[in-house]
Parts: C-alpha cells; sequence; structure tokens
C-alpha cells in the first residue's frame, strides 16, 4: 500500500464547543434548514396531485416516480438545480414553473452513477420554460465533465410558448441543449433516451443523437405536432400517426426498440446501463473501503455558527468529511489563513482547501494577529501550488468557502497581490481534474472567484442555508452608497432631521435589499449555484461527487500515489523528514 501520511484530525465535540453553543447553533439553523425541506417538497408536488393524478389516469410514470424506478434500489438520488425558477412567475396567468419543469439528478443504475434529465410532466406537459434549456445544459456539462452516461427521460411538449422569447434564442437558448448532445458523443459519453410521450420541436431533437432511443406505445416524436400541421397544411391526423413508434422504430430508424409502457422502458434503460464498463472507483480505492469520519457527519449543524462574524474552526469540519477523521495537511508552515491537503472520501484520494476562521498569524508582524477568512500572498500561493498539484495527480478537489475576499490596502498593492491572484486564477481556470465548490457561509468579493467560485467552472457548486454570494455585504455597501454624508466613523453629518431621517431611510433600504440579494435561494432561482444543502448532507453530496468523478478511466490522468507532485511539495515546503 502506498504511504500517504494521513494523521487523525478533529476532536470530540464536546471539548470545544460547549452543549449550549451546540444547541444555539443547531436552533439557529434548525428553522433554514426545516424551510429547505419544505421548499424541496414544494418543488417535488410539481404542479401537485390534480396533474400528477392526469399522469395516472394515462397509465404513465411523473418524472421523479421514472427517476425513482431507474435508480439502483436503496439508493438515494442526488438532484441538482432543485430551485431554478424557484417563486417566479411566467405568462399573463402568472403560472410557476416548480425546478423549471425538469428534473436533473445524479442516480446510481447497476452501480454506476448517471446523469438523469427527466422532463416533470406534472408541469404543463413537460414544457421548457426560462431556464430550462440552461438548467439541462448545466446537467449535461456536468455528466460531460465527469464523462457519465446521461439518461434522457423525456416527455416535453415543447417550449412553453407565452415565454419563447426567453427560451428560444441566445448563446444558452434551447438550440444550445442539441450542441450539448454532440459533445457528449464526440466525447464517447453514453447517451441513452426513453421517450414516454409527447416529444415535439426541440423535444424531438432531445433523444435522437443518444445511442439507444427506446419508445413506449404512447410516445411520439415530431418537428411538429399535429395540431400545427392541421394549421397550415389543413390535414386530418394525430401527434402519435405522425410521429409514433410504428413511424421511428419501424421507418425512419430515427428510435431503436418500442416497449408497452413505462416500467418495460425504464428496466430496459437500466440493462443497457448494465452493458457499460463499471465503475472504475473500487480500482483506485485499492484496498482502502469507504469509512465513516471518526466524528459524526451530522455534528456540522451544531458546530456551524450562523452570524457569518462568528469562527469556528475549518479543521473540524474537515473531521466530519474525511474518512475516519484522518488527513494530511500539506504546506501547513505557510498561509496559515488557509488549509490545504488530502484526506479519503468514500474511499477515495480527495484534496481539500478551506478557509480558516478567527485569528491568524502576521509573518510582517510575528506579535501581531490578522483576521482569517481572508487572502493573503502566501496563502494565494500555497493554495496555487497545491491547486496545481492536485490537478498534475488527477485528485479532485473540494473548495470549502467561507471567504470575505482579498486582502486590501496599500501594503497589498505593493506585494503585488493582484499578480499571485491572477496566477491563482488562471491556475482554476486551466485545471482539467474534477472541482467541486461548497458555500459553507461567507463568499465575497473577488476571493469567491478565487476560491473555484461558479464562475471558474468546479463541476459542481453547493451552498447551504447559509451561504451569502456578495461583492460586500449590505451594511458596508450602504456606507458605500453615502460616504459623502458620513463622518469618518461612519455617523451621518447633517444635523437636520428631515434629512438626516432620509439618509437614514435610504441606507436601510440599500442594507435590506443587499441582504435579500444574499439569500441561497436567490442564487439558486437563477443559477448562481447549482443546489442548497443542509450541513448534515454535505458528507453524502461529496462522497457520490467524488465517487464519480473516479468512475470512469482513460479519460483523464489519474496517478498512483506514489508518483505524486505532491510529496516534491511537501518535502521542498516543508523539509525532509
Amino acid at each position: 500500500m502506498v504511504h500517504v501520511p494521513l494523521t487523525p484530525i478533529g476532536r470530540a465535540r464536546a471539548s470545544f464547543c460547549d452543549d449550549n453553543t451546540f444547541e444555539s447553533n443547531l436552533s439557529s439553523l434548525a428553522a433554514r434548514e426545516e424551510q429547505l425541506r419544505m421548499r424541496r417538497a414544494e418543488v417535488h408536488a410539481g404542479w401537485g396531485e390534480k396533474y400528477a393524478g392526469r399522469v395516472h389516469a394515462k397509465g404513465k410514470m411523473t418524472a421523479r416516480e421514472r427517476l425513482e424506478s431507474i435508480k439502483d434500489p436503496g439508493s438515494r438520488s442526488f438532484e441538482v438545480g432543485t430551485f431554478v425558477n424557484y417563486g417566479l412567475k411566467f405568462g399573463d396567468k402568472g403560472l410557476q414553473s416548480p425546478g423549471a419543469g425538469v428534473v436533473t439528478a445524479f442516480a446510481q443504475v447497476h452501480g454506476r452513477w448517471c446523469m438523469v434529465i427527466a422532463n416533470d410532466n406534472t408541469v404543463a406537459s413537460g414544457s421548457w420554460w426560462p431556464m430550462t434549456p440552461e438548467k439541462i445544459q448545466r446537467a449535461q456539462q456536468m455528466a460531460l465533465r465527469m464523462r457519465l452516461p446521461t439518461i434522457y427521460l423525456v416527455d416535453c411538449s415543447g417550449l412553453f410558448l407565452p415565454e419563447q422569447s426567453r427560451s428560444f434564442p441566445g448563446a444558452k437558448g434551447a438550440g444550445h441543449i442539441f450542441k450539448m448532445n454532440s459533445l457528449l458523443s464526440a466525447a464517447g459519453v453514453p447517451q441513452l433516451a426513453g421517450v414516454f410521450g409527447d416529444c415535439i420541436a426541440g423535444g424531438g431533437y432531445m433523444p435522437i443523437i443518444s445511442d439507444r432511443v427506446y419508445m413506449t406505445e404512447q410516445a411520439y416524436m415530431v418537428i411538429a405536432g399535429a395540431a400545427l400541421i392541421k394549421g397550415a397544411k389543413s390535414q386530418k391526423m394525430t401527434s402519435l400517426g405522425i410521429g409514433g413508434p410504428e413511424v421511428h422504430v419501424h421507418q425512419s430508424r430515427c428510435a431503436d426498440v418500442r416497449v408497452p409502457d413505462d416500467a418495460t422502458l425504464l428496466s430496459c434503460l437500466r440493462d443497457e446501463v448494465a452493458r457499460l464498463p463499471s465503475s472504475g472507483a473500487d480500482y483506485y480505492r485499492g484496498d482502502a473501503g469507504p469509512v465513516d469520519p471518526g466524528f459524526p457527519a451530522a455534528e456540522l449543524s451544531g458546530l456551524m455558527p450562523s452570524d457569518h462574524r462568528e469562527a469556528y474552526d475549518v479543521t473540524e469540519v474537515l473531521a466530519r468529511l474525511c474518512d475516519q477523521s484522518l488527513f494530511w495537511e500539506v504546506m501547513a508552515g505557510s498561509g496559515e489563513e488557509m488549509i490545504c491537503g488530502v484526506g479519503r472520501v468514500n474511499g477515495l484520494y480527495t484534496g481539500f482547501i478551506a478557509n480558516r476562521q478567527g485569528l491568524v498569524g502576521n509573518p510582517d508582524d510575528p506579535g501581531a494577529k490578522r483576521p482569517a477568512s481572508i487572502l493573503y500572498k502566501a496563502g494565494i500561493a500555497k493554495i496555487s501550488a497545491f491547486s496545481r498539484a492536485c490537478n498534475a495527480d488527477g485528485i479532485p478537489i473540494v473548495w470549502l468557502q467561507d471567504i470575505a475576499g482579498f486582502d486590501i490596502g496599500a501594503e497589498a498593492e505593493r506585494q503585488g497581490l493582484l499578480s499571485y491572484g491572477s496566477n491563482l486564477i488562471y491556475t482554476n481556470s486551466t485545471n482539467e481534474t474534477p472541482m467541486f465548490t461548497v458555500l459553507l457561509r461567507k463568499a465575497s468579493g473577488a476571493g469567491y472567484y478565487a476560491m473555484a467560485g461558479m464562475p471558474y467552472d468546479p463541476v459542481v457548486q453547493l451552498s447551504t442555508t447559509l451561504s451569502r454570494q456578495s461583492v460586500m455585504e449590505g451594511r458596508t455597501l450602504a456606507i458605500a452608497t453615502y460616504n459623502t454624508k458620513l463622518d469618518d466613523d461612519f455617523e451621518i453629518v447633517t444635523q437636520d432631521p428631515e434629512e438626516r431621517a432620509a439618509i437614514e431611510k435610504g441606507m436601510a433600504s440599500v442594507e435590506k435589499r443587499i441582504e435579500a440579494d444574499m439569500d441561497p435561494f436567490v442564487a439558486a432561482r437563477q443559477m448562481d449555484t447549482d443546489e442548497i444543502v443542509e450541513f448534515g448532507e454535505l458528507r453524502s453530496y461529496i462522497s457520490m461527487l467524488v465517487e464519480a468523478s473516479y468512475q470512469s478511466t482513460g479519460y483523464r490522468r489519474i496517478k498512483n500515489p506514489r508518483i505524486w507532485s505532491l510529496h516534491d511539495l511537501a518535502v521542498l515546503t516543508e523539509g525532509l523528514r
């Protein structure tokens, strides 16, 4: 067995977090996470029981019933994009589109992680709404980055026409889905399609590039449905007659197999996945099986203060994410505000980069302390080098963000933080190893970008209910907005009662608006994050993503740990032991 110097980290919860603090944190988080569960259930219900009943009356399953049927029994699926369009209303009738009318989820099929993309047939017959194409493309991109088999469960009546101008044109409009189909095919990623019902216009194109296409007897694929053809050509016909399985399986050959019903089709798709190569994850585990952390992951909910100004020990977070709470910290002697290292997750080596909180030493003034959760020169250089080494070694990276931004001021500029930051941005922009980002709490300013935030293309970005994305906090922005009206202590200068009241009202309004914009559900609604998760789910989500990273073999470099660049980096920075 290759020696990687993993050592125990973490402490029993009671030794560093007393019961009162723990219960207070739990209580503060409980309402947020209960809201998350309720809103998930709301999205999962689609347009409600009435519309699910209509689907069942046709002898069909709903999208989530299909997802449940295709995945391995007893396994969990991991949805992404749950809250896209959450709370938005469309068209003259003010209709909502829960989850943008499509379910996208990682699911295990015969032990292989797959990306499942299923039109929600309880929401306007699976129509594409504004943001539906982008959500589908995001799921396709995740599959492409990790070469995961992609399964389309198609039941789509085409664009939601009252909002066509917001989903048809543009660089990421509906047509870009088919380009993603093509890129997946060109990369050799298996694509399987099941067509269950309406499959009109773009919905008709979506399955065609798939390697295998199955249709039920109720399914049809058409460029234009019967209603449109009747209007254009005055012909009497049905969509099933135009593009049903009789046409596309036996005549056009646009589909491969016809089956009687949903259950049979889903079973056939499972059989197709079983023919694919098995997962490489066990090969890369070697003789190390998955082992739970030494400290319960469920404790994270009580260790995280809801107030982002309160500190916590991020090592204790790592101790509740890594197998057996074992971790190899690399370059511990520099950039104290950052922690970099390797642990196993689900038995597989994973790199972690995390922001420390509280106060850390100041190398420019050994007797002084300075705030952590900020990127200083040494920390930037440290995580750049670690990120490059993980990329060279093929180790997936998990970024645990709780960052207030970059160091600022005259000394920071003299030290060349712009240059160091550019180096880090270049590294993260060109890495090929899978990277996953978790926004634990703060995700502020350019620090959010530098720590592999969404603009720097992590495969998946997760948020918690405490996550806050912003350039600056609401109070800070209010001060900046009204700076000319304030003194050096940020107190309002004027003594005029009416003017003072107007300034106070204006600052309060700015602060309130910015605070509302930082709500993680706003980020999820507009696809600025992929999913909101409970702290107790983090270990499960990360385990799935890491295993999916190691599933497909041969498409990226994965070095055996004997020849890791990380060993060289450790020797050069910490000295030979």
